[in-house]
């Protein structure tokens, strides 16, 4: 997902989380709060309105869909770009492409909108997002106690960074760059094929 430049139109420049989310649900588009400033999130260089970009879209599917067929029937789950996820420690509410809670989905004040515990976050990367999501972005996330692994994925070329917490509370990053490697989702015992994450795209 990509960050614009704060969404000024709504009259003044801070709000509070209670106005975010009160506007954000009568909202077309997605919006990250972070400390009082609201974004328009943008997926693969164009609005959430209009859609995200074809290879984008692939991606994404691709992930999504051999995740979903792998923890079928297990205590992991997967969740879309839909699912708001929010972070207590730092006040962001943001949109990842692709989360996984494993247990019981805890939300914020149990609203069952406000997702506070997942175990892995996937992004989707584009020119536009790839500074945000490995730098800024994903400093904040680190603030999430129940994260286990970040995974960015390239849609300019074969490459997945995926960066792990070790067993003494360090992250530590894992790149796959053939498209014969199989990316290791830790957190969940889970592989994927990076022919499969792949498929169909046209590089």
């Amino acid at each position: 997902m990509e960050v614009r430049e704060p969404a000024v139109a709504y009259g003044k420049n801070k709000f509070t989380e209670e106005e975010y989310l009160q506007m954000e649900e009568q909202s077309s588009e997605k919006h990250e709060f972070y400390r009082g400033e609201i974004f328009l999130l943008h997926a693969g260089e164009v609005s959430a309105m209009s859609g995200a970009k074809v290879t984008h879209n692939i991606i994404s599917g691709n992930i999504f869909g051999e995740i979903k067929q792998k923890l079928k029937g297990k205590s992991c789950q997967p969740f879309n770009s839909d699912q708001r996820i929010y972070i207590p420690h730092n006040t962001l509410y943001t949109y990842p492409d692709i989360s996984i809670v494993c247990g019981k989905p805890e939300t914020k004040d149990d609203d069952e909108l406000n997702l506070l515990n997942p175990s892995v976050i996937i992004e989707i990367l584009s020119p536009s997002t790839r500074n945000y999501d490995m730098g800024g972005k994903f400093d904040l996330y680190r603030d999430i106690l129940s994260l286990k692994e970040y995974i960015l994925v390239d849609t300019k070329s074969v490459r997945i960074y995926a960066f792990r917490i070790n067993d003494s509370g360090h992250w530590e990053l894992e790149e796959y760059k053939n498209i014969q490697d199989v990316l290791l989702i830790k957190a969940i015992q889970t592989s994927i094929a990076l022919t499969d994450i792949y498929e169909a795209v046209r590089f």
